[in-house]
C-alpha cells in the first residue's frame, strides 16, 4: 500500500496500512512517534526531508500532500559578478545538500548568497530577519533583484508570497500555518534562531532548502545546535581575510580616560557597596545565571535594593564620564568631514549627547519612518553623525559610514563585531576607523577585554 505524507499545523504525518506498522516503527523510531490518537506516525515539520530521503531509499512508494511550495523560474534583473567568496559560498552550501549556515562579515553581501541560492533552487522562499526594519530593507532589495512583488508577515502586514520576508517573531507565530508553503528558509543574522521559542520556526517548516546568515556565528548563552535547525556552518571568511578587498581597510584605537576625583570617589563607593551585596550573598557573577541570581536576591531586601542601586549608578558614572565626553568633542571635531556613529551602552546617554552636541538620536524608541529618515540623511551626508545605543548593532545598511566611537557597551565580542561591522563596507580610499574609549581602572577594563576576544581586534 502507498503510504501517505500530509502537514498538519507544524508536523508532518505519515498514514501507513496496519500491516505495514511494522516496518513503519522499523524506520521511523528514530524521528517520529505514533500518535495514538489518529492512527499514524507524526514528527517536527522539519523531518520532512529526512523523510524524504528514507522513503526513496527504501523503494516505498508515498504520495505526498504535505508539499505546498512551489517551484519558480527567478532570474535577475541586472547582471552582477558575484564576489569569489559568494560563489565559493553558494557552492559549499549546494555541496552540502542546500542546507547550513554562511559566515560572512558585515558589509560583505551575505544577501546576495541568499538571492542566488533562490535563483538556483527555484523555491517559494521566505527570509527571517531580526527587525521590522530589515524586512523592509530586504523586501526592496528583493524586489529590485528579481522585479516580482514579494510578501511581508508582520509589523501589522499579512502578505504571503512566493517570496516573503518576516521577522523571526512573526516566524514563530505563524509558521505552523505557512510551514508547507516554502521549500527554501533564509535566516538573516541565525545566531538569533537557536533560542527555544525562535527554533519554533524551523522545527515548523518543511523547507527541504535552509540557508543561515551571520558575520558572528558564536552563541555565547548557548541554545539548539544549527546543525539541527538550518545544518552546519559551511563556508567562513573574516573580517581579516576581506579587509582592503572588498572590505575598507580599517583600524581600531582605544583610549583609556581617567575619572574626575569626584567621579573616582563616587565609583569607588556605589563599587563597594555593589561587590559587599554580592560576596555576601556568594552570587556568582561570571556564570550564565549570575545577573539573575543578583536581581533576584537583591528584590528581597534593603540592602539589596542598595546594591541593585549602586550597581546603575556605577555604570552610569563609567558611561558618561567628564574626560569621555571631552574626548568626545575632540573626536567629532577631528573627523567633522566623515560620517560618524557614536555608540553607547543605554538610551539615556544617547539622548544626553543628542542633546549636548544636537546630534540625531536613534534608539529602539524612535519610530520606524523617523529612523527611516535618520539614516537616510545620514547616508546622504545631511547629517554627518548620528548616535544609537544597540539599535544599530545589526544588519541596518549604513554604507556611508566610515568612524565608530564606541563610548560604552557590553563584553559581547559579537556586539563589538557588529558594531565595527557598520563601518567596513568599501568604498574608493577609505579607511574605516573604531574608537574605543574606556574609564581606566574601572568595570569597563574587563569588559573591554572581554569583547575583543575576536581576530578583528
Amino acid at each position: 500500500m502507498t503510504w501517505k505524507i500530509r502537514y498538519d499545523t507544524g508536523t508532518i504525518v505519515v498514514e501507513v496500512a496496519p500491516e505495514e506498522r511494522s516496518q513503519g516503527d522499523a524506520m521511523l523510531s528514530s524521528r517520529f512517534v505514533w500518535d495514538g490518537r489518529i492512527g499514524a506516525y507524526r514528527a517536527s515539520a522539519r523531518s520532512y526531508r529526512w523523510l524524504l530521503l528514507a522513503l526513496t531509499r527504501a523503494k516505498i512508494d508515498y504520495v505526498d500532500e504535505a508539499r505546498a511550495y512551489t517551484e519558480i523560474g527567478l532570474e535577475f534583473r541586472f547582471a552582477r559578478s558575484p564576489y569569489f567568496y559568494q560563489t565559493a559560498a553558494l557552492d559549499a552550501w549546494n555541496a552540502h545538500g542546500g542546507c547550513g549556515v554562511v559566515v560572512l562579515p558585515t558589509g560583505a553581501g551575505k544577501s546576495y548568497v541568499a538571492q542566488m541560492a533562490m535563483v538556483l533552487k527555484g523555491r517559494s522562499a521566505i527570509v527571517v530577519t531580526p527587525t521590522l526594519d530589515l524586512v523592509s530593507q530586504w523586501h526592496l532589495n528583493l524586489e529590485r533583484a528579481f522585479g516580482i512583488k514579494c510578501g511581508i508577515v508582520g509589523g501589522g502586514t499579512y502578505d504571503v508570497r512566493d517570496i516573503t520576508v518576516t521577522t523571526y517573531d512573526s516566524a514563530y507565530i505563524h509558521m505552523e500555518h505557512l510551514g508547507a508553503r516554502f521549500g527554501l528558509i533564509v535566516y538573516d543574522e541565525v545566531h538569533h534562531l537557536p533560542s527555544p521559542t525562535y527554533a519554533l520556526s524551523a522545527e515548523h517548516c518543511i523547507a527541504p532548502y535552509r540557508l543561515g546568515l551571520t558575520a558572528t556565528p558564536e552563541r555565547e548563552e548557548g541554545g539548539i545546535p544549527y546543525e539541527q535547525l538550518v545544518g552546519p556552518i559551511v563556508y567562513r571568511q573574516s573580517i581579516r581575510e576581506l579587509a582592503g578587498a572588498t572590505l575598507s581597510n580599517y583600524e581600531t584605537v582605544q583610549y583609556e580616560v581617567e575619572l574626575s576625583a569626584d567621579e573616582r570617589e563616587a565609583y569607588d563607593m556605589y563599587r563597594e557597596c555593589y561587590l559587599d551585596f554580592v560576596r555576601q550573598n556568594q552570587i556568582r557573577m561570571g556564570t550564565a545565571d549570575g545577573w539573575q541570581d543578583f536581581l533576584r536576591m537583591s528584590s528581597r531586601s534593603k540592602e539589596g535594593r542598595a546594591a541593585l542601586h549602586a550597581h546603575r549608578m556605577q555604570r552610569r558614572i563609567t558611561q558618561r564620564c567628564g574626560e569621555k565626553i571631552r574626548l568626545l568633542t575632540d573626536l567629532l571635531s577631528m573627523h567633522r568631514k566623515d560620517r560618524t556613529i557614536i555608540f553607547t551602552a543605554d538610551n539615556e546617554t544617547v539622548y544626553q549627547i543628542s542633546r549636548d552636541f544636537l546630534i540625531p538620536a536613534i534608539t529602539h524608541l524612535s519610530p520606524v519612518k523617523e529612523r527611516a529618515e535618520i539614516l537616510k540623511r545620514f547616508n546622504s551626508g545631511v547629517f554627518p553623525v548620528v548616535v544609537t545605543s544597540k539599535v544599530l548593532n545589526e544588519g541596518v545598511d549604513i554604507p556611508e559610514a566610515n568612524v565608530a566611537i564606541v563610548l560604552s557597551g557590553s563584553g559581547s565580542v559579537r556586539e563589538h563585531v557588529q558594531r565595527l561591522g557598520r563601518i567596513l563596507r568599501s568604498a574608493k580610499d577609505k579607511t574605516a576607523i573604531l574608537y574605543e574609549i574606556v574609564a581606566k581602572g574601572t568595570n569597563e577594563t574587563f569588559t573591554s577585554e572581554r569583547r575583543r576576544r575576536h581576530d578583528a581586534f
